[in-house]
């Protein structure tokens, strides 16, 4: 039998996380690190039809000027992480798939994404209809290239501001004409690049707050296709503890009074979200769970800072006032500080099996079962952690009958 190949293409391909998880499938195809990490290589999951990390062949789109092999290298001096050993054995397939990364396609990108933007062939479209176009020649030409039986889009660029819904949005037939116009703001870039993949037939996955395929004529879209999606926002963090914890102060009857997050991280996502628009729909998709898994809706505050000098570490401090027995006032407080990237990278992975696995078993549409990879998962209203992994086991167990 012909083994089956596979393409990952990540929008932001030269950003922190998408170099990492090159990196990483690299050096698992290699055989010369652990699958810490990785979701889908513990033990429950094994003997599913996943696809191996030697599958993959990498590609994507980016605005700046870089490569996975420069961004890994960069990651590295400025962040500590990664060997230098691992980085030199990995770096033939790095080179060989930053080939495959394209020139970026934007249609009025917000302010703040234009800021980090140095590649001078990045393609400025006159219509979203011409950028999905464009997007979708590139997408075509890399399955063809690489004999692709299947490829997975997934976007890791940066946080773009809110975007408001109109009656454009509700349904496909009203958006489609609309593609056609050069009208300010049909479509934020996100969704952009889920329209071209979703109508192209291939899945997309959303691991940022931005819009994506949240909106119900792409949702239309990807039925009419009879592809599966993903998403959204990614859970690697502060919020993945806040899916964990708050469960706990519901189940034991503990009241919630007030919960405080204060985050602090540098990267070029930091950068972003230190515009104020970029940043609040990041920290809207942080704030939404706790009134879910309690009940009722405590005094939350959020809040996201960039601190230049940390780079692609983060750190989030929660101070969480409760109330127990006979009304005494008690506090929780923790301090998380992990690595942005390679908190994330694994779960790209992770994701890419199971959604290319999800298509071949015929799913279509927006995929509920992965949310416990996510801060606000689509098409399901479950935010407890222990009941999403849940889902995701019972999930994929169907797949062996």
């Amino acid at each position: 039998m012909i083994p089956r190949r596979v393409g990952l293409w990540l929008i932001g391909a030269c950003g922190g996380v998408a170099s990492t998880t090159a990196l990483g499938i690299a050096a698992l195809a290699r055989g010369i690190t652990s699958s810490t990490g990785l979701v889908t290589a513990l033990p429950q999951f094994a003997g599913l039809d996943l696809d191996a990390p030697a599958s993959f062949v990498l590609g994507g789109h980016d605005i700046r000027q870089a490569t996975f092999l420069s961004s890994v290298r960069e990651l590295h001096l400025r962040s500590g992480i990664f060997d230098d050993r691992l980085i030199e054995a990995c770096a033939p397939e790095l080179e060989s798939w930053s080939a495959n990364v394209r020139p970026g396609v934007v249609y009025r990108p917000s302010a703040a994404v234009t800021a980090i933007a140095d590649r001078p062939d990045v393609r400025q479209a006159r219509t979203p209809r011409e950028a999905i176009e464009l997007i979708q020649t590139d997408l075509r030409a890399f399955q063809k290239a690489h004999r692709l039986d299947q490829l997975v889009v997934f976007n890791s660029a940066s946080t773009e501001p809110p975007f408001e819904l109109t009656e454009d949005h509700q349904s496909l037939d009203r958006l489609q004409p609309a593609l056609d116009r050069s009208t300010p703001g049909i479509l934020p870039t996100s969704s952009l690049y889920a329209f071209a993949a979703l109508d192209a037939g291939y899945p997309y996955v959303n691991m940022t707050p931005s819009r994506g395929a949240t909106i119900p004529a792409i949702e239309e879209l990807a039925r009419q296709r009879g592809v599966p999606h993903a998403g959204q926002d990614l859970k690697t963090g502060e919020t993945l503890l806040k899916s964990v914890l708050a469960p706990l102060f519901a189940r034991r009857n503990l009241r919630v009074l007030s919960w405080v997050g204060h985050n602090i991280l540098g990267n070029r996502d930091g950068l972003v979200l230190a515009d104020p628009e970029n940043k609040a729909s990041k920290v809207k998709s942080k704030d939404f769970l706790l009134g879910e898994l309690l009940g009722y809706k405590p005094q939350s505050i959020v809040s996201i800072e960039y601190v230049e000098s940390l780079d692609d570490w983060k750190t989030a401090w929660d101070h969480i006032h409760f109330e127990g027995f006979l009304g005494t006032r008690m506090t929780l407080q923790f301090t998380w500080q992990g690595c942005d990237s390679i908190l994330a990278a694994p779960l790209v992975l992770d994701l890419a099996r199971v959604v290319l696995l999800a298509q071949r078993r015929g799913d279509t549409g927006v995929l509920p079962q992965l949310a416990c990879f996510f801060k606000s998962p689509l098409g399901i209203n479950q935010h407890d952690f222990a009941k999403q992994s849940d889902l995701l086991e019972q999930y994929l167990a169907q797949t062996r009958h």
